[in-house]
C-alpha cells in the first residue's frame, strides 16, 4: 500500500499521521477477522487506486498502463518520418545553376 501523504513510500514506512491512522484502521480491521482482500477493498474504496503501487488494469487507469507505449508509438513514428524526409532530400540532384551560385557565394568570401 502506498502513503497519500508521501505518495512514493510505502504505507509501512511512512511517518505521515495519516499513515499511522491507516496502519491503526489496518490492525483494527485484522483484528476484526478481515482478510487482506477485504481490506485492501476498504481501503480503496475509501481512498481511491492510488494507494495501491500496482492500480488495476480498467478503463480509468488504460491511459496511465498503456501511455508509455503510446508515447513510444508516437517518437518511432516521428524518428520514421525525419528519416523518410532527410532520405528523399538526399535523392534530390543540384543541377549546374545551383553549384555556380554556391562556388559565387564561397568566392565572395
Amino acid at each position: 500500500m502506498r502513503c497519500l501523504v508521501c505518495q512514493n513510500e510505502s504505507l509501512a514506512g511512512s511517518h505521515a499521521e495519516l499513515a499511522e491512522d491507516l496502519r491503526r484502521e489496518i490492525r483494527e480491521q485484522m483484528k476484526a477477522g478481515k482478510d487482506d482482500a477485504q481490506v485492501i477493498a476498504y481501503l480503496t474504496e475509501r481512498y481511491g487506486d492510488f494507494v495501491l503501487y500496482e492500480p488495476p488494469f480498467k478503463p480509468v487507469t488504460w491511459l496511465l498502463w498503456l501511455g508509455p507505449l503510446l508515447f513510444l508509438g508516437i517518437g518511432a513514428t516521428a524518428w520514421y518520418l525525419i528519416l523518410k524526409r532527410r532520405r528523399t532530400l538526399q535523392d534530390t540532384p543540384v543541377d549546374e545553376r545551383q553549384l555556380v551560385a554556391a562556388a559565387k557565394l564561397l568566392d565572395e568570401k
